[in-house]
């Protein structure tokens, strides 16, 4: 891909609180792999955070910060892969307690 790195990886969050779990999401898997994070940029204000593991470098960023900096036009000539999140699995739907009434004796 670049000199840089072999693998962007771009993602986006609607607030600063969802920026900063999916950046621990990824550090807390990356970590498990006993993956060596290099250097991390952005973690005091996260409206764009971003990872760097050498070969692979993940940018997280607010969604309006994401638009702003369109990073994908940038990288346009590389291949990408697009993923979606997994939608939940449907619970089975839990049968329905009735509540009884109790007469109270006097």
């Amino acid at each position: 891909m670049s000199g840089v790195c072999d693998y962007f990886i771009i993602a986006s969050g609607a607030s600063t609180t969802q920026v900063r779990a999916i950046s621990d999401h990824i550090r807390d898997q990356l970590r498990e792999g006993k993956e060596k994070l290099w250097h991390i940029e952005g973690e005091r204000e996260a409206s764009w955070l971003l990872l760097d593991y050498g070969d692979v470098v993940a940018h997280i960023f607010l969604e309006p910060t994401r638009r702003f900096y369109d990073l994908e036009r940038l990288w346009a000539d590389a291949s990408q892969s697009r993923f979606k999140e997994k939608e939940p699995k449907r619970q089975a739907k839990k049968k329905k307690k009735v509540a009884r009434k109790r007469k109270l004796r006097r």
